[in-house]
Formats: structure tokens, C-alpha cells, sequence
């Protein structure tokens, strides 16, 4: 209600004899015969109502709007100012880092969904990059409140409006959102044309993270993360007194004022969410149906908090899209590609994480309360139909993401709640990864055999320790399969993800657990089983850990479909151990199917992980067993890859089926080098974009080849292609 209305009011006798202290109506209410009388605020509009006659005719104060309804033409015609610096808070364009440190490359994270929220994604994440460096966000409702504290804690709207450069009615709709949550209180005066008074009734001064670390230290490495919008400083330090390097996060943090708005907005916005949605393992629905609540949540947001850049309005509504859909404050981490796994071990302990080039980290982010880990569990839970309580106190999920959830309860584990979460990669690495100079995980010469390998749909076998990298190679080379092929990828833990030019035939399969009452499950070996009446080309295994998965896999082989998988194994002679041995048993005769063996190695010492070796399995006589041939091997010493042994069996083969000569295979390896280097030197290390690459090759190679001898770029390549389809 606003003020001038008030006082005709009183002039009219129609007025209440008491102080007022009005809290925003709730969304249902209806009002009181006394407030029809005259013109008053409303309550919240329902999402499709549109403004009544008497809004149109008068400028009154308006609760929420809605996601639907117009904005007013007082609301229009608000005079937009300079916010009111607060006292409390640094503005958010300052520099809160020091100057002296590094400078190292910023990495920023490509959203799955980002597109989906806003076509303009990339052009607010530069725009975002200019905030990075502030902490503390602050709006005009935050200025408000520190105005309302600077001044014993009460002003009129009049002195409000004039503080923070806001209309009248700007303020009093802010003041009665902050009453509905009993931050202020308004007395309305039965004084003619005297301005209501808001008094601050709670200490809205937020007590912000602090994020101050030992003297003693080195900075490793900074970048900068976004997700959803939302944008944080990842900062990785070495410290004297730490036996581990600390993973500092510093996201930006609202304030008081603000995130009052937040939690009303929430709460209006749930109603209009889509539980079936939400829950929906349709990765599809799911984006649809968040991108659907960004984008109400910005409508709210620019209708509420008047004054908000357009950046911004884009992370408020990132945050409200965590708070409401995600995981929180666990949202910004699980969006470094950087880490393999964010680690909550108890209460009260820092988060721990695994970083793809340190290790497992300390982070600087904790749960104080027990409760927050349980909830947040049971929020995953929820989310993906699973269950967990004191009578089944462990919880194996996927959540949509793909991502992989671990928890556990007291007394299960014994220091308190736990949750362990897999990241599924949302940018996998790709050959261009495996063999620049910074990883180093392959060479070049590798990478063509194991190219040649895949192109003529040879059967291979990943292995390694645990971490040492088994499934991001096995994801790296089935990338290379010919566009041609129809492949199906069987796994427990969905981890596969193929570029967009393999989608198209393509069937991904993950296994399922049984319900509560053990009934409902569907094993690996069901796929595996149910895959070979898919008619495949190529079947891609997670991993093979049964014997009945063992024998599967070979029959597989033995019908003529071409198979890819990992197993745990630190060599290629264990190998041969582990599957002619109990407990898999596997008759060295039906091992003959299976052509090269490829070890990953993880040097927890330095950090690293190398291609061990790549060895051939040769077939034996009647009455001998099968031989390793070793082809590739790593030489720790000085970290490089050296040629052992030339190649006998999958020579032999390629002769037999494609009669390529051993002149064809070296002329063909050393054409795949070139082109290798070719993408490496054009820093082709998206995805989708290899997958282009290995299209045009399958199709057109001498249009590729012409590309890459006269050192074109991908963009010249791609115009060519689209010239040639005409």
C-alpha cells in the first residue's frame, strides 16, 4: 500500500486507529472486506493473471509478481541511479586477490546446458569474467539494509527511496518482501502524508566465509569455474604445515538483504516445478525443465531487485537454479573438469577432492552439520528413486548427470554421514589430450596403430590400476570407430561418451541395481547377453570382472563383432594370468579372439599416467600356448615412448581381411601421424569436433589429407566438406 494512498485514507476516516505492521499477504490470501474499500497492495498474482483495472489506474506497491504478469508503468518509469556503496561489503567489480601472484592461464568450464538457458551464454561469461575477482554481491535490498543499520536501524521509505535512488514505491515493494520474512517491520502513520517507517528487526549483517590460509604458502595454479552462471576463483596452494596441496574455492557470496529474496522467490517458483521432470532419468526433460526455471527465475529476479546488471541477474538466477535443482555450494566444484571426485568424509572435515593433476586435495569448503550430508543425500536420493535410511544405510545412484553417488550412514560409517561422487567428464578428453606434450600419455606412433586398430574394428583390451586411466583411454579410442559402425557401450557407471557424429547409432546400456525387495536388477551380463541381438559393429565394455562376463566377452568376439574393454591388471602378462586362471578360467584357445593389449600406469610419485605397453596376443600351436609380443613400451627414466617389437599378428590379420601389404600399414600408420600432428598443432581438443575430423576421414580421406599437407585450419576443412555434400 502505498503511503499517499494511506493518508486519504485517513483523511476519509476509513483508516485502521492503530500501527500497522504489514507483512507481505500470502499468495492465497484473499483481502478483508476493509482493505476492498479502498486501494491497497495485493497479494501475489497467480502466474497467467493480468493487473486489475485499479493497478492500471494508480501507482500502488506490488508484492512478488508473478513469472507471467507486466510490469506496471510505475515500475517502468523508475529512475535508475548508482546503488548506495555498502558499508559491509566490497563492490563487486574490485579486485579482492593479490597482486602478486602468478599468472597462469584461466580454464572456464563449457556448460552442457548453457545454450539451452540463453543463446548469449559465451557473451555473459566474458562479461562474468570482469565480476571474478569480487566476493561479496550486493543489490539495491541489501543497500536498504545496510542504510536501515547505518541509521539506528529505522527509516522512513521517503529517507530510503532518497539513500538508495529508488522511487517510492520501488522501495516500499522491496521493504514489504523483507517484512514477509520478519526482517523489517513497517508502521504505517495516521498522519497526513507522512511517510511509513521501516524498522530492521534482525542483524542482516552476513558473516562471510573467510578464506585466509598460512603466510607460508605458494600458489600451484588459479582458474576461474562456471556453472549455470554462477562463477568462482579456484585457487590450488602449497603450504608448508599441509601434507597436501589446498583446493581454495571462492564463489561469490549474496548478502543478508538479498538472499531473502532468493528464498521468497524459491518458494514461489516450486510450485510451478515439474516433479515427473525432475526425477526423470530423460537427461532431455531434465534440462528442459531447469532451463525452463532459469529462465522464470530471471523474470522474478529483474521484476524484484530492481537495478541488477544483466551478469548480474544471469548468476542470481545460476544460484537460485542450485539451491533449487543442484547440490548447493557443491555445484561449483562439480563443475571443475579438473576433478575426478569430490569426497564429503564426516562433519567438520574439509571436503576432499580428487584433481586430475594433483591428486586428492584438501578443499576449503566443510559441512558443519551432520544433517546437511544427510539431506543432501536423501535429496539425490529422491531425485533418482533411490533410498536411504537407518535400515539401509548405504546408497549406490547415478544421478542425471551421469555422476556416481556413494553414501553411507552412521553408525555404517563410523565418523559419521558420508558421500562420495564420481564426476561423469563433461568434457572427455579426446587423442589430442592423450598425446600433447602435457600429458603425455601416449605418443603419437601409439595413438596411429591404435587408430589403424579401431578403423579395422580389431578387438582390444584396456588395462591398468585403479585411476590409472583405463576408461578415459578406452573413451578416447572408440571416438575413432568409422562413423559407419553401430556401437553399443555396456557399463555399470555410465563413463562413455562418444562425439555427436557416433550418435546416431550408438546405444549406450548401463546395469541396475534390484530394488528394496531384491527384484528388478539387470546385470552386466544381461547386456552383454541382450547386446549381440542388437546387431553391433563394435561392443564397448566398462569393465569384465566375472567369468560369465569373461565368456560372454569372447563369445562375442568369436561371432565376429568387434569388442573394446577394461579390467584391472598392471601388465599384459598378468593379464593372460588373470584370464586363463581361476577364478575367470578362460581356455587359452578362446583367448586367441582378442588381438592387443593396451596397460595404463598411474605414477602416484609424480602425478602422471603413461601407456605402460601395448603388447599383441600371438595364437599357438595344438599343443602350445599363446605369446605376448611386445610392441610399444614407456621408459620411465626419461619419460619416452620407445618401439619394441615389429608388429606380427595384427599384420597377419590385416592382410588376411583387407589385403594391405606391410608397405600399405607403414604408409597408412605414417599418414595417421601426420594428421595427428595436424590436429594437435590446431589444437583440436573438443569432442564433437574430433569426431568431424573422423567423419570426413572415413568418407573423404583425400579431402583431409589435402588439408592437412597444405596446414589448413578445421574451419577451411569444415567449408570444404560442406561444398563437397552440395
Amino acid at each position: 500500500m502505498g503511503f499517499l494512498n494511506r493518508a486519504k485514507q485517513v483523511q476519509d476516516g476509513s483508516a485502521e486507529q492503530t500501527e500497522v505492521k504489514e507483512p507481505l499477504p500470502s499468495v492465497n490470501a484473499q483481502p478483508t472486506p476493509a482493505r476492498q474499500a479502498a486501494p491497497v497492495s495485493e497479494p501475489l498474482p497467480s502466474v497467467n493473471a493480468q493487473p486489475t483495472p485499479a493497478r492500471q489506474a494508480a501507482p500502488v506497491s506490488e508484492p512478488l509478481s508473478s513469472v507471467n504478469a507486466q510490469p506496471t508503468p510505475a515500475r517502468q518509469a523508475a529512475p535508475v541511479s548508482e546503488p548506495l556503496p555498502s558499508a559491509n561489503a566490497q563492490n563487486l567489480g574490485n579486485v579482492n586477490a593479490q597482486a602478486d601472484l602468478p599468472h597462469i592461464e584461466i580454464k572456464t568450464k563449457e556448460e552442457i546446458d548453457s545454450e539451452v538457458f540463453d543463446p548469449r551464454a559465451e557473451e555473459i561469461k566474458k562479461k562474468l569474467h570482469s565480476l571474478v575477482q569480487g566476493v561479496v554481491v550486493e543489490t539495491v535490498v541489501d543497500q536498504i539494509c545496510s542504510y536501515l543499520d547505518q541509521n539506528k536501524r529505522k527509516a522512513t521509505i521517503l529517507e530510503i527511496s532518497n539513500a538508495v535512488s529508488l522511487s517510492i514505491n520501488q522501495v516500499e515493494d522491496i521493504v514489504r518482501l523483507l517484512a514477509e520474512k520478519g526482517v523489517v517491520s513497517i508502521y504505517y502513520s495516521l498522519l497526513f502524508l507522512k511517510s511509513p517507517v521501516v524498522t530492521l528487526l534482525l542483524n542482516t549483517k552476513k558473516s562471510m566465509k573467510q578464506y585466509e590460509l598460512d603466510d607460508n604458502k605458494k600458489l600451484l595454479e588459479k582458474y576461474i569455474v562456471f556453472s549455470d552462471f554462477v562463477v568462482a576463483n579456484v585457487n590450488i596452494w602449497s603450504i608448508a604445515k599441509e601434507t597436501t596441496p589446498i583446493y581454495q574455492v571462492i564463489p561469490h557470496e549474496t548478502q543478508y538483504g538479498t538472499d531473502t529474496i532468493i528464498r521468497i522467490i524459491i518458494d514461489e517458483l516450486a510450485k510451478s516445478v515439474n516433479s515427473e521432470d525432475l526425477e526423470s532419468a530423460d537427461m532431455r526433460k531434465y534440462q528442459k525443465e531447469k532451463a525452463s526455471f532459469f529462465k522464470k527465475a530471471k523474470v522474478l529476479l529483474e521484476k524484484n531487485i530492481p537495478n541488477l546488471s544483466e551478469e548480474m541477474l544471469y548468476l542470481l538466477s545460476g544460484i537460485i537454479v542450485h539451491q533449487t535443482f543442484g547440490l548447493g555450494e557443491l555445484d561449483i566444484i562439480m563443475s571443475d573438469d579438473w576433478l575426478e571426485e569430490v569426497a564429503i568424509n564426516a562433519k567438520n572435515e574439509p571436503i576432499s577432492v580428487y584433481h586430475k593433476k594433483y591428486g586428492w586435495l584438501k578443499s576449503s569448503l566443510t559441512f558443519s552439520d551432520e544433517t546437511e550430508v544427510y539431506n543432501l543425500a536423501l535429496h539425490i536420493g529422491r531425485r533418482v528413486g533411490k533410498q536411504i535410511t537407518s535400515l539401509s544405510p548405504i546408497m549406490d545412484a547415478h544421478m542425471q548427470t551421469g555422476d556416481r553417488v556413494a553414501a553411507t550412514l552412521f553408525p555404517i560409517s563410523t565418523e559419521g554421514d558420508t558421500l562420495t561422487i564420481r564426476r561423469f567428464s563433461r568434457n572427455p578428453w579426446t587423442i589430442v589430450h592423450m598425446i600433447n606434450k602435457k600429458n603425455n600419455t601416449l605418443s603419437q606412433e601409439i595413438m596411429s596403430f591404435l587408430w589403424l586398430a579401431m578403423q579395422y574394428e580389431l578387438n582390444l583390451l584396456v588395462v591398468g590400476g585403479t585411476a590409472s586411466g583405463k576408461t578415459s583411454v578406452l573413451n578416447t579410442l572408440s571416438a575413432l570407430s568409422p562413423p559407419t559402425n553401430r556401437i553399443i557401450s555396456i557399463e555399470d557407471t555410465r563413463e562413455i561418451s562418444l562425439p555427436q557424429a557416433l550418435h546416431w547409432n550408438w546405444v549406450p546400456l548401463v546395469s541396475k541395481s534390484s530394488n528394496a525387495e531384491g527384484e528388478g536388477e539387470v546385470s552386466m551380463l544381461d547386456l552383454m547377453i541382450a547386446s549381440l541381438r542388437m546387431r553391433p559393429d563394435r561392443i564397448v565394455v566398462g569393465e569384465i570382472r566375472r567369468k560369465e562376463q569373461a565368456e560372454a566377452l569372447f563369445e562375442a568376439m568369436h561371432t565376429g563383432h568387434a569388442v573394446s574393454a577394461t579390467m584391472h591388471a598392471d601388465s599384459a602378462e598378468q593379464v593372460k594370468h588373470r584370464l586363463t586362471q581361476p577364478p575367470i578360467d578362460i581356455p587359452e584357445n578362446e583367448i586367441e579372439a582378442l588381438q592387443l593389449i593396451l596397460v595404463q600406469y598411474r605414477d602416484r610419485r609424480r602425478g602422471i599416467r603413461r601407456t605402460l605397453e601395448v603388447a599383441e596376443i600371438l595364437p599357438g600351436s595344438s599343443d602350445s600356448k599363446v605369446n605376448l609380443n611386445y610392441l610399444f613400451r614407456w621408459r620411465p627414466r626419461n619419460d619416452t615412448f620407445v618401439k619394441d617389437e615389429a608388429s606380427i599378428r595384427v599384420v597377419e590379420d590385416l592382410n588376411l581381411h583387407t589385403g594391405m601389404t606391410e608397405k600399405d600399414i607403414s604408409n597408412d600408420l605414417a599418414q595417421k601421424e601426420e594428421i595427428l600432428d595436424w590436429m594437435l598443432q590446431n589444437e583440436i581438443y573438443d569432442m564433437d569436433k574430433v569426431g568431424q575430423i573422423m567423419r570426413i576421414y572415413y568418407k573423404y580421406p583425400e579431402l583431409l589429407i589435402d588439408v592437412v599437407k597444405d596446414k589448413g585450419k578445421y574451419e577451411h576443412l569444415l567449408h570444404l566438406d560442406h561444398e563437397q555434400n552440395l
